[in-house]
């Protein structure tokens, strides 16, 4: 079946106009994005509520996928009695792979024995969690680098909650995880 029969099927426009292209003309747009909703596997709407993770199970299954965790707001050694500083240190011997994205400390080159990066999206290995240690208020300032780097799961740790953040980022079909220590998960769920 040709494209302009499908198209006057459901009542679409078979003929270009200056509001509404060629039938070929759109199909092929849909492959480069501009009419995702055509292509077969895209799932409309998308259901983002299924990448806010709340329950154990969930989070177990993020930690055991997990390798990589980026660290937005890390402290240096001198604030070791700070959990931006001991939750890391602890999730790296459990294992993981931290990446430091300290925020203030201009000067520190490395934290933990690992380069430092100032942006999330300078990280030249793909990032499997954001774990954020920014004040509540302060996360917006980070979700355009956030989205541009494009991890699997962001997680903000205990205290921290921004609803439309994390909206936005489930949207974007990257999982959140808000409110929630991860060194604590990660001890009472495992790896």
């Amino acid at each position: 079946m040709s494209y302009s029969r499908l198209f006057a099927i459901y009542g679409l426009p078979t003929s270009p106009s200056p509001v509404f292209p060629s039938p070929s003309r759109l199909f092929e747009s849909a492959f480069i994005g501009v009419y995702p909703w055509l292509l077969p596997s895209y799932n409309w709407p998308m259901n983002w509520q299924k990448n806010i993770i709340t329950g154990a199970e969930q989070i177990r299954e993020l930690l055991s996928t997990t390798t990589t965790i980026a660290v937005l707001g890390i402290k240096t050694e001198a604030q070791a009695n700070q959990p931006a500083f001991y939750v890391p240190r602890y999730l790296e011997s459990a294992g993981f792979q931290i990446i430091p994205v300290p925020v203030y400390y201009p000067q520190v080159t490395y934290i933990l024995g690992q380069q430092v990066y100032r942006k999330l999206i300078e990280i030249p290995v793909e990032v499997d969690v954001v774990n954020v240690f920014r004040r509540s208020q302060d996360v917006p300032a980070h979700l355009d680098d956030i989205l541009a780097k494009k991890p699997k799961a962001v997680w903000l740790q205990s205290g921290i909650r921004d609803d439309s953040v994390a909206e936005t980022l489930a949207k974007a079909d990257i999982k959140v995880v808000q409110d929630r220590c991860l060194m604590v998960d990660h001890r009472n769920l495992g790896r």
